[in-house]
């Protein structure tokens, strides 16, 4: 049994960008082993036969392979931005994962790659996400900093790994796309120090390789929005 947690991850994917971001706030030493995904280490499938990233192997044996529920794991060992939700949003905390996860997630697949799905155009594809989250989202921000008010939360956490993807795929469209806040909210993210730590470049793992170990510490504050989106210079990512 490891002495303490291995986290297989890929550096790109979203899922493994949100669980590195809730272990990394939570300042949970252990072991990063970044995985090819062509080439997926037998130690990897072995306790994870499903394949997929993230997945974090506890000392005591435990596996956990959704990135949610890392995320929630990593917050429960230390929360100390508070991002866990409370009683009184945790059914919005809820809505806004499930509806990223689900249908945003397939849109957002759809606009990447329209030739595997040629039953519309790449702009029909991104007009549906508008419509879908994108809106509601920058409305969100032009009220508060965050998804849901004026403090980070763990949907903030879980979601901005794909509004990135989605940002990415038209930069230009997106740099001068009609929601600002959205913008504001997403530079402030992935120029923070939390994000630039768990963006890291790492070889991939090979058996018999010595660890690499994601434990550097972060201020409470290192994701902070600084100031209201309705207040900040707009910046694109």
């Amino acid at each position: 049994m490891p002495q303490q947690p291995i986290l297989y991850s890929f550096r790109r994917c979203p899922y493994a960008i949100r669980a590195r971001l809730a272990l990394k706030c939570a300042q949970v030493p252990l072991e990063l082993r970044e995985v090819a995904l062509r080439h997926k280490p037998e130690a990897m499938l072995a306790i994870s036969p499903k394949g997929t990233v993230p997945v974090l192997q506890l000392p005591g044996g435990q596996i956990i392979d959704e990135s949610l529920d890392i995320m929630n794991w990593a917050l429960q060992q230390a929360d100390p931005q508070g991002c866990l939700p409370r009683s009184d949003d945790h059914q919005a905390t809820h809505d806004l994962i499930a509806r990223n996860d689900g249908p945003f997630k397939v849109l957002l697949d759809c606009y990447k790659y329209p030739e595997r799905h040629p039953g519309h155009t790449r702009a029909n594809y991104r007009n549906q996400a508008i419509e879908l989250c994108i809106h509601d989202l920058n409305q969100r921000l032009i009220q508060a900093p965050c998804l849901l008010g004026d403090k980070l939360s763990l949907a903030d956490m879980a979601i901005v790994p794909f509004i990135r993807q989605f940002a990415q795929v038209d930069a230009d469209w997106f740099a001068g796309a009609p929601f600002p806040a959205l913008r504001i909210w997403l530079n402030q993210w992935v120029e923070s120090p939390l994000f630039h730590a768990v963006m890291a470049k790492h070889p991939v793992w090979q058996a018999g390789d010595g660890p690499i170990h994601l434990i550097a510490k972060l201020g409470v504050s290192a994701a902070q929005p600084k100031r209201p989106a309705t207040q900040a210079a707009d910046s694109s990512p």
